[in-house]
């Protein structure tokens, strides 16, 4: 199950401080998009660090989109590669 998380409007670092609770909240074979005006660099660190895994996109909604799940929740990795599988992929520019 999906968790919507859009901070496209906030400065920073109210971002990276609501997408850390809203994953401490994650339930079994739920996941979060996360949506962002830009690729939240601080935010990798972090998923790294404490067991998850993302997939981060263009987004349709925003700029750029991370699906993130718990690095051993099948259910909700699956669902989260499935949409993200629906997105462009990020690619850096410059």
């Amino acid at each position: 199950m999906e968790r919507l998380l859009d901070v496209s409007e906030l400065e920073a670092p109210e971002p990276l401080l609501q997408a850390i609770d809203t994953l401490q909240e994650l339930g079994a074979g739920e996941y979060l998009r996360f949506c962002h005006r830009m690729k939240p660099c601080h935010l990798y660190a972090y998923l790294q660090e404490n067991g998850f895994c993302a997939e981060t996109r263009r987004g349709r909604r925003c700029e750029c989109e991370v699906l993130i799940w718990r690095k051993q929740d099948e259910a909700a990795a699956a669902q989260a590669r499935a949409e993200a599988a629906l997105l462009p992929p990020w690619q850096e520019e410059g």
